[in-house]
């Protein structure tokens, strides 16, 4: 199991991406983003699963971190193909 974190481009998705991420049963939680990431709505979500879960996420999504000891690493951005 990994921890990661997700940003939204709005709250709403933050919401939805919190609620399907608990439907499927992965501990999640919703929280401000850290200082070091950027969020067009400031609201991210950390959860700890086997993968990024990346099916389970809004359309909305930002972007998608591995956690780590020392930082994030970015995994994917909206902007990625």
């Amino acid at each position: 199991m990994s921890d990661y974190l997700a940003t939204f481009h709005t709250h709403l998705s933050a919401l939805l991406s919190f609620e399907a991420l608990q439907g499927r049963g992965v501990t999640a939680r919703m929280m401000p983003v850290p200082r070091a990431l950027s969020s067009s709505c400031g609201t991210c979500v950390r959860y700890t699963a086997p993968d990024d879960c990346r099916d389970l996420l809004d359309r909305d999504c930002e972007a998608v971190y591995a956690c780590r000891q020392d930082g994030y690493d970015c995994l994917f951005t909206a902007e990625d193909p």
